[in-house]
């Protein structure tokens, strides 16, 4: 059984939302969704639901007793994911793959300007295994760049050449609140977070709502005649830190392997990948671990991918130049493959998330149209 998406819906992208509620966000989300599909009413249209939230994201405990409302899903069959937007929709295909369901909603969203505390509860993350104490949160970030560095032979001018690109592709998406048109030394100028990376490597968070529509074949050709399909789909979890090979994703390259398997695809077909690039090394290490690149550092440098090039990486910006916003950045990465599908530009992309430090969690879909 074949499962579309047949409707996305988004709000925010801002640094800040104080005019609306998070709750407020995902209504305004569904709203744009259900309209997308084709004017769906969820309460009639859809048989389950799945919000992907995290206690500690919203401050509040038992966070998903405000799921339902805001979706249409009051009273429904709504389940909850720890984890990243694109884990949702991996549950979303089970849904309707089984029989569960013939149109499923799978929503997240996230208001990082209400956190008070963002650095304490990301150190929590370590907690109680490892108990590192480092003063600065990025820390383990610096040493997987450092290590990616000595691996790949990579330089400072690389990763500033991810942020570049990034955020110049990012003027074309109106979502990318921090596209900016930079140069090399704009970035290498810039002081060090944490070697060997600069504020402007590191991409900056965004409140933001995401809605999206799935549906099998059948129904989703009763909505739509420009379906968007999840050919393959699939997650992966390293080991921890301590036994995990930093500088390689093995979770990017164990989910691409399994994904491309379902969805029977050459990687030659996929000219257009939306990956996690929430530290500008990733997308680098993100695009070995996707199979498309033998050797990213080269071919970045010789610009395949640009927009335009070979495979093209992030054209609408990625998270440097739109933001993150937390467990919505599977969804993210998401919602511009589906935009850059429907415009046409290319028929195959390929969308990686990855759900942050200090996790080994990731995510790969196959999307085509």
């Amino acid at each position: 059984m074949k499962v579309a998406i047949v409707g996305i819906g988004w709000y925010g992208f801002r640094p800040n939302t104080k005019d609306v509620s998070f709750r407020e966000m995902m209504f305004e989300a569904a709203v744009r969704a259900y309209e997308d599909a084709g004017n769906i009413n969820p309460r009639a249209d859809v048989d389950t639901f799945i919000s992907c939230q995290e206690d500690f994201w919203e401050g509040i405990a038992i966070a998903d007793e405000f799921a339902p409302d805001p979706i249409g899903g009051a009273m429904r069959p709504t389940m909850t994911v720890t984890g990243d937007g694109l884990q949702g929709i991996l549950h979303g295909v089970m849904h309707i793959k089984s029989g569960l369901a013939n149109m499923t909603v799978v929503e997240s969203h996230a208001k990082p300007s209400d956190i008070l505390t963002m650095r304490d509860i990301i150190e929590f993350a370590f907690d109680p295994m490892y108990r590192i104490g480092a003063k600065n949160i990025h820390f383990l970030a610096g040493l997987e760049a450092l290590k990616f560095m000595k691996l790949r032979n990579a330089t400072r001018e690389d990763f500033a050449k991810v942020v570049v690109k990034n955020k110049r592709n990012g003027l074309k998406n109106p979502r990318a609140s921090y596209a900016s048109n930079i140069n090399l030394e704009d970035v290498l100028e810039r002081e060090y977070t944490i070697y060997p990376l600069t504020d402007l490597d590191i991409s900056r968070f965004v409140d933001a709502a995401i809605v999206v529509v799935l549906a099998s074949e059948e129904i989703a050709r009763k909505y739509t005649d420009t379906p968007i399909w999840i050919d393959g789909i699939y997650s992966a979890t390293d080991s921890t830190i301590e036994l995990s090979e930093l500088g390689e994703a093995r979770y990017m390259k164990i989910a691409s392997k399994e994904a491309y398997n379902m969805a029977k695809v050459n990687i030659r077909e996929i000219k257009a990948a939306f990956v996690d690039d929430t530290y500008s090394y990733k997308e680098l290490q993100h695009v070995e671990g996707l199979s498309l690149s033998d050797n990213a550092v080269k071919d970045l440098r010789e610009g395949e991918f640009e927009r335009g090039g070979k495979t093209e990486v992030n054209p609408l910006g990625g998270h440097l130049a739109k933001g993150r916003p937390l467990e919505v950045s599977g969804l993210s990465l998401l919602l511009d493959a589906v935009e850059y599908l429907r415009q046409g530009v290319v028929d195959k992309a390929v969308v990686a998330s990855w759900r942050g430090i200090p996790t080994f969690t990731g995510v790969v879909g196959v999307v085509s149209r």
